[in-house]
């Protein structure tokens, strides 16, 4: 596994955790109006949990991917100019999947509550979808939050763990939990920015296939052997 200094000390990685979860918390929390309710303390307690035991799994096994992954801006040096776009698309309905269920089930109602069962599958869901996320940092250093090659850090084609089944398995994560979250609150209206949300991803494996493509050297044999980008044995 390639390495690289680490410039970010722990104690302020740990910082930008704490900023991360209290602003998660809010955007939750406020629209609702109101701190009862129990469903998005449930997602909070989840979500905490999972940041955690990442923090701690990355300190110790891979800091250079966690000060990756901990960067505060969504533009980088080096990132490809469709993906600034993209992200920049994205930030509304990524904002939307947080920001809309609490006003959709507790400040205005405007649709029918879900079934309490399927809130608490919604939740559960998280687990697996937490581990699988795991599973991809460990056996890729180079996850960055943003489409580039890292020639400093020595970028090369992954293909082992999740990597053998679908070539963007942190893909396939993210949307099971955009999906998951307005669901477990019980939104219907909050499912609508978590599936525009998904859908830019999906345009957004694509576009980067080609970059990796051209530019990532091997990418394209890991291509002819790995056939599926999300989905083994169908997309």
């Amino acid at each position: 596994m390639n390495q690289r200094n680490q410039s970010i000390s722990p104690a302020k990685l740990w910082l930008r955790l704490t900023w991360r979860m209290g602003g998660f918390a809010v955007a939750l929390l406020w629209p609702a109006g109101t701190w009862m309710w129990w469903e998005a303390w449930a997602l909070i307690i989840l979500w905490l949990a999972f940041a955690v035991s990442m923090m701690w799994f990355l300190l110790r096994h891979d800091p250079a991917l966690l000060a990756e992954r901990m960067k505060t801006s969504p533009i980088q040096k080096g990132q490809k100019t469709w993906d600034k776009i993209l992200l920049t698309l994205m930030f509304i309905p990524g904002m939307g999947i947080y920001l809309v269920p609490g006003f959709d089930v507790m400040r205005f109602g405007w649709s029918e509550s879900m079934p309490v069962w399927i809130e608490v599958v919604a939740m559960l869901v998280h687990v697996p979808g937490f581990m699988f996320i795991l599973w991809v940092m460990r056996e890729n250093t180079f996850l960055s939050q943003v489409v580039k090659i890292d020639k400093e850090r020595g970028h090369h084609v992954i293909t082992t763990g999740p990597y053998a089944f679908v070539r963007h398995p942190m893909y396939s994560a993210v949307i099971v939990l955009m999906l998951a979250v307005p669901i477990a609150l019980g939104s219907r209206f909050g499912l609508i920015p978590s599936v525009l949300a998904a859908a830019l991803i999906i345009v957004r494996t694509y576009l980067e296939d080609r970059t990796l493509q051209k530019e990532l050297p091997g990418y394209l044999d890991y291509m002819n052997r790995t056939r599926y980008r999300l989905i083994p044995g169908i997309w």
